[in-house]
């Protein structure tokens, strides 16, 4: 059977065959998983250092419904690292930029933005109504809650955190009900000061670094690839090119069990 004998007509055509053509030929992917990347729905929230590359990422594969939570307007400080913003962007809001952005890069995606802060209300409406949630904010308060309502949903959460030359990447299904979440590896919640780029510092390269390996393991979690960072943290340092994986288990008394 070729390649054009296998398209499903309603959602591949011959068009999209070519455009992504170059990961419809790995043998983790064809058609199959090109069908289920283009029907999944991925919500982003926090759209700079991390969820920039995410987002790019993911439309120029072919997912095919990203939404976006971020109530930022864009900073002259943010151009450094994060890039789906000009210098022409500077005082608009991330998230009309985020869309306009997305829509060039890929026009079949279907895209939703909430120009608004990450809170218990919004979170628990929103997270509820896609399949994968990415974390690209920059505060613990906001992570927990993230977790806090993707574990409710039972949603695939991909978590992300950078600071300096460093990076943490965690990645949860709550579907398994073995899993553990984000409160089982942080007993107790950090300061903010050591996700602070504006205090910490941070590498350009280092986000978008970061930010790309979050987009994979999106791409990982739809295909049902490889699922080795599953309940575990990715520790990263970027300035001595160490990788670390820690497994983690559930703890008695958290909000997961």
């Amino acid at each position: 059977m070729d390649l054009d004998q296998q398209v499903s007509k309603k959602i591949l055509s011959k068009k999209k065959i070519e455009r992504y053509s170059r990961q419809i030929i790995l043998k983790d992917i064809g058609i199959i998983g090109q069908e289920k990347i283009i029907k999944t729905k991925v919500l982003i929230i926090g759209i700079g250092g991390l969820g920039s590359p995410v987002a790019d990422l993911l439309a120029r594969c072919g997912v095919g419904y990203i939404g976006a939570i971020d109530h930022d307007k864009v900073h002259i400080s943010n151009l450094q690292r994060q890039i789906l913003y000009t210098s022409k962007d500077i005082g608009k809001f991330k998230v009309d930029i985020f869309k306009r952005r997305i829509k060039l890069i890929n026009n079949d995606v279907k895209v939703k933005i909430f120009k608004e802060k990450a809170s218990e209300n919004n979170l628990n409406k929103i997270i509820k109504n896609y399949d994968i949630i990415v974390d690209g904010t920059d505060n613990f308060k906001a992570k927990f809650l993230i977790n806090k309502f993707s574990l409710k949903y039972k949603k695939k959460l991909i978590v992300g955190a950078i600071s300096k030359f460093d990076g943490h990447i965690f990645s949860f299904d709550f579907g398994n009900k073995s899993s553990p979440c984000l409160k089982c590896f942080y007993q107790s919640e950090p300061s903010d000061e050591i996700l602070n780029c504006e205090s910490e510092g941070i590498l350009g390269t280092t986000s978008n670094i970061i930010g790309s390996m979050q987009a994979n393991e999106v791409l990982k979690n739809i295909i049902s690839s490889d699922r080795s960072l599953h309940s575990s943290i990715l520790i990263v340092n970027l300035k001595k090119l160490e990788f670390r994986k820690i497994k983690f288990t559930k703890k008695n008394n958290c909000l997961c069990n």
